[in-house]
């Protein structure tokens, strides 16, 4: 069991049922699932960037992505209907945890310039996106393998109703949220 999840149990359970009146622990918010999606366009001039892209996400993730590919043709991008654009992962349970605790603990502090997350970036239902410009903050890819330097998005959806208690529950995690 992760360090993250032993933390929800003991701390953020009981910290968010007195801030919220929850009369029962299963109405306390958890993270349902962590998306990972790495967009890489120029995949239609090297093909060797899906590869990489497929081993950087698995190195990151810890399970094997899936492609995406082109829903439609583009002209002006040069792209073809089914050619490959992205890989996305998806982790849930003991691998969202993982996920967090690595992403928070390790991967943030890394981040040139860093002064916290968006407080902004929620949804509306408690869910949060955010952009990681560099794939290299994460110890698990090598630096010297990487051939072009891509960002990522990273979407946590929460069982929160509200972004109140979903950065509520983010906040307890130790995720960094800039103070404005």
């Amino acid at each position: 069991m992760s360090s993250l999840k032993e933390k929800y149990e003991r701390e953020v359970v009981p910290t968010l049922m007195g801030k919220f009146n929850y009369t029962n622990k299963n109405q306390v918010p958890r993270i349902k699932k962590v998306s990972l999606n790495m967009g890489l366009g120029e995949a239609n001039q090297n093909p060797k960037l899906i590869e990489a892209g497929v081993v950087q996400m698995t190195a990151i993730s810890g399970q094997k992505p899936v492609i995406r590919r082109a829903k439609k043709s583009v002209a002006s991008f040069k792209l073809r209907e089914g050619q490959p654009v992205g890989v996305s992962v998806t982790m849930r349970r003991d691998r969202a945890y993982d996920f967090l605790y690595r992403m928070i603990h390790i991967a943030m502090p890394r981040i040139r310039d860093f002064r916290g997350a968006s407080p902004k970036a929620f949804d509306g239902r408690g869910n949060y996106t955010f952009g990681v410009r560099e794939q290299v903050i994460f110890p698990e890819v090598e630096f010297d393998t990487v051939e072009k330097v891509k960002g990522l998005n990273v979407c946590i959806e929460t069982t929160a109703k509200t972004d109140e208690e979903g950065r509520a529950l983010l906040e307890l995690f130790g995720f960094p949220f800039r103070k404005n």
